[in-house]
């Protein structure tokens, strides 16, 4: 009879802890935002996208009928997580002033008449990607997103890397 245990690089349960993971990250940001009134801004947005994607992934990874092939889909599970940390660090760095961001996410209006500034302010987002929205110890939520996102991708990359026996499958 075959005993289970858990490791946490077992494909399957690496899989698990990155959908678990990546929905926290997701529904996180979704509660702050709707509920706590932290208005999210173009990058902010774009960081959501790999985590629903790796959602995604981690339903089709957890099938009983693919655990061949798991390995391939971490390995782009790791991808996913690692393009929004990422975007996270770029995010963070905006945010702390280390470089500038984009034009049309750090509030830069210029213009010639009013109605040209009228024009651009209309069309800017309504959360600058320049401002820390809410921080904990320092840290702003692009910085939390990059070391969480960045240690899930060293984990997800370390695990599809790493070929099981099949009785751990």
């Amino acid at each position: 009879m075959k005993t289970s245990s858990f490791s946490p690089f077992k494909h399957y349960n690496t899989v698990i802890i990155a959908g678990m993971a990546s929905a926290s990250l997701l529904i996180t940001a979704l509660i702050l935002e709707y509920s706590a009134g932290l208005i999210s801004c173009t990058l902010c947005n774009a960081q959501r996208w790999p985590h629903a994607i790796v959602l995604g992934l981690c339903l089709i990874a957890s099938l009983p009928i693919l655990p061949n092939r798991r390995r391939l889909l971490l390995g782009i599970i790791s991808l996913a997580f690692a393009t929004t940390a990422l975007i996270g660090v770029y995010h963070a760095s905006i945010e702390y002033g280390w470089i500038s961001g984009p034009t049309g996410c750090s509030g830069n209006i210029t213009g010639n008449s009013v109605e040209e500034i009228r024009r651009q302010l209309l069309a800017q987002p309504l959360a600058r990607c320049d401002q820390v929205a809410w921080s904990l110890f320092g840290i702003s939520l692009a910085g939390y997103n990059f070391l969480i996102s960045g240690v899930l991708s060293l984990i997800c990359g370390f695990s599809s890397l790493c070929k099981l026996s099949k009785t751990t499958l």
